[in-house]
């Protein structure tokens, strides 16, 4: 048994979730030019079997997900930030579309009494970043 106060959550990265790799601003990552995982060589665009690109359409299907977090118990949710906010992830200005849209998530997870939890990377390093190092 759990305790009262033991907090249900959950966590996803942004590739696992969000699809909409070219949409307002977004730029790629490293998982849009990654379709097979660490298991498999790096591609020079985005290629159709790679299902990172779309995922499960969070992006806009971001409130009928978190009203299933909610109707599951869920009190909190892991939430990744970077890519969208800086696409190329050296700019010196925030894309705002990005910051529009987990504006709204936010709003969405506080409606329903979750708490989202930030991180500003899991798993998706800006593909202009990564070809930098």
């Amino acid at each position: 048994m759990f305790p009262k106060k033991f907090l249900w959550g959950g966590a996803t990265a942004a590739n696992q979730c969000e699809g909409a790799y070219l949409e307002d601003g977004k730029g790629l990552d490293i998982q849009d030019v990654t379709p097979k995982g660490i298991v498999g060589p790096r591609t020079e665009v985005p290629t159709e079997d790679n299902m990172k690109l779309v995922a499960i359409d969070f992006y806009h299907r971001y409130k009928e997900d978190i009203k299933l977090l909610q109707r599951w118990g869920l009190r909190f949710s892991a939430v990744n930030c970077l890519e969208p906010h800086f696409p190329m992830g050296d700019e010196e200005q925030p894309n705002e579309k990005g910051l529009a849209f987990y504006d709204a998530v936010f709003d969405e997870c506080h409606k329903y009494g979750i708490e989202p939890l930030v991180t500003i990377s899991h798993y998706e390093t800006p593909l202009h970043l990564s070809k930098r190092i």
